[in-house]
């Protein structure tokens, strides 16, 4: 078996497919594991531009038991905050969303008791979901289930009947709308960071109820520590990475996929080529359009072009801190005036997520140091309008062939990038005084960062957004074809791309595209749990 990727989609189906007697390859353009799940270096300073936390990383839920049998957590300390996020609105006054609900609750009616209603209703439906997260179905696909299963795993959901229905049927911007307070109105849509205009409630109370669960914390070691416990995981089973080697089209005779072509123009065959890196690279250019059905032509074709089908990417200002900053918080949403927002290009929402990340991982970064992470949703054709020349460069460096090499972008691109980190260094100095004299190392990165390191579709580093056509349709396809195309045997699709969601999506897609092989090929499914390493630790962080 080829696979495509050695982000978490890729190594995960990689482990399954060795725990499952299959002989594997991946093959990585870039030099380390992990695609969007990753970090870097700035003199001492590790950057983390991934995990802000991790759903599973906890005991009582599925996903739990996916991360254990990729090795992915065994020997670390989880931490855990009391407070999801942070909202200040522009007024200065802030919302700080515990995830326990009779916390967040008591909060809420402090800040408005003319809202008591709606208050108590929404902490009365995360109380719900705290139960309900014990039966929510991770392990296998739907597609796979037989009808007495699939009657189970209904059954199982009955005393949530209605707390799923109505946080499905309701969008966070309707829901929020209803507030009298004006602060609780907008701060309800950035309970996830960002504002997401096509969720409904459900995704909100499923991350606040795993979070009060304690199943949704960081892990130590941060986003690239994750990967390489994976990497390493798979490399004990048996597995092989190769690095620097870029897939230049999927081989495909007789309607059957039988190998890879390199951008050496090297050829390696397999019974099994599996996809684990962009979609829309993986549609429209290894398999050159070919066996796109209908429904998937419009898919890859149409409708990922519409706004709001893929989930964007974004601008990231890292700074590195010679000293400590304890007035800081793990997580901050500030809600921007027009005015502080003006330099920021490509911004989607007056807002950006401030995190004092050495609080999440205090071990990527010297002692009595800070290392901030500010952040905010972003559109990338402001940022392609402004660019100069290609968006990714292969080139030979020391003998061997990069293929995420620096690029130039041109002066206007340079000074956009400059004005949003002013304006954001501007922002912080005001509400954090002597920051500006303590950057020791200072880091940016825009949408075009990701397409050049991961190749993702527009910079995005989720893909398929969830609750609107594209991910639905997405997800109706796989029910019905599994994760491969119509007319192609021997090919099948991992990762984001194959699924809508996070991390626990992108790992879980390994362990459900490997079901499909086993099935194809007559075989049963086997897992296991990384026993080399002792089960994770758990700490909880007080805010505030």
């Amino acid at each position: 078996m080829i696979i495509i990727g050695a982000g978490l989609g890729g190594l995960s189906t990689g482990c399954y497919a060795q725990m499952n007697g299959y002989r594997t390859q991946i093959f990585e353009m870039h030099e380390i594991p992990g695609g969007c799940c990753t970090a870097w270096e700035r003199g001492d300073f590790t950057l983390d531009c991934c995990i802000s936390w991790l759903l599973g990383n906890g005991p009582g839920n599925q996903m739990h038991q996916i991360w254990l049998e990729l090795g992915a957590l065994q020997g670390k300390q989880m931490r855990h905050f009391d407070v999801f996020n942070i909202v200040r609105g522009r007024d200065g006054r802030a919302v700080y969303f515990y995830s326990d609900p009779d916390r967040l609750q008591a909060h809420l009616l402090d800040l408005s008791p003319a809202d008591a209603k709606l208050i108590k209703d929404f902490c009365a439906g995360l109380r719900a979901f705290r139960k309900c997260l014990a039966v929510y179905p991770f392990l296998k696909p739907v597609g796979l289930m037989g009808r007495v299963e699939r009657l189970r795993m209904m059954a199982s959901f009955v005393p949530y009947f209605n707390v799923i229905r109505k946080s499905m049927a309701v969008l966070m911007t309707e829901y929020s709308a209803r507030f009298k307070d004006p602060l609780l109105r907008e701060a309800f849509n950035f309970i996830l960071y960002e504002k997401h205009a096509a969720f409904p409630v459900l995704p909100f109370y499923f991350q606040l109820a795993s979070h009060a669960n304690l199943s949704a914390g960081v892990p130590e070691g941060g986003s690239l520590g994750l990967s390489t416990s994976i990497e390493q995981r798979y490399l004990r089973l048996g597995g092989q990475v190769t690095y620097n080697a870029k897939v230049e089209e999927v081989l495909v005779e007789d309607d059957r996929a039988v190998g890879v072509r390199l951008s050496d123009g090297s050829e390696h065959r397999a019974d099994i080529v599996i996809s684990a890196c962009d979609g829309h690279t993986t549609m429209t250019k290894f398999l050159k359009g070919r066996y796109l059905n209908e429904a998937y032509r419009r898919l890859y074709t149409k409708t990922i072009k519409e706004p709001g089908m893929v989930f964007p990417g974004y601008f990231c200002l890292f700074l590195g801190l010679r000293r400590p900053f304890p007035e800081g918080d793990p997580c901050t949403t500030y809600l921007l005036t027009e005015e502080e927002a003006a330099d920021l290009t490509g911004i989607r929402h007056p807002s950006i997520n401030v995190q004092f990340r050495s609080m999440h991982y205090p071990e990527l970064s010297p002692e009595n140091s800070t290392v901030v992470y500010a952040t905010y949703f972003c559109d990338i054709a402001p940022w392609r309008a402004l660019a100069e020349g290609p968006e990714q460069s292969s080139r030979k460096h020391k003998g061997e062939e990069i293929h995420t090499m620096p690029v130039r972008r041109g002066r206007e691109y340079s000074a956009a990038k400059r004005r949003a980190r002013l304006a954001l260094m501007d922002f912080l100095e005001r509400r954090f005084p002597g920051i500006t004299d303590a950057v020791a190392v200072r880091d940016v990165s825009t949408p075009l960062t990701q397409v050049r390191y991961t190749g993702n579709y527009d910079g995005t580093v989720l893909g398929w957004q969830p609750f609107v056509e594209s991910g639905e349709t997405l997800e109706e396809l796989v029910k019905k074809h599994g994760p491969g195309l119509p007319g192609l045997e021997n090919f099948y699709q991992s990762g984001v791309w194959a699924t809508t969601g996070g991390l626990i999506r992108a790992a879980a897609a390994g362990r459900h595209v490997m079901q499909f092989v086993c099935r194809d090929d007559g075989k049963d499914f086997t897992a296991s749990i990384d026993d080399t390493a002792p089960p994770p630790t758990h700490l909880v962080v007080p805010v505030g």
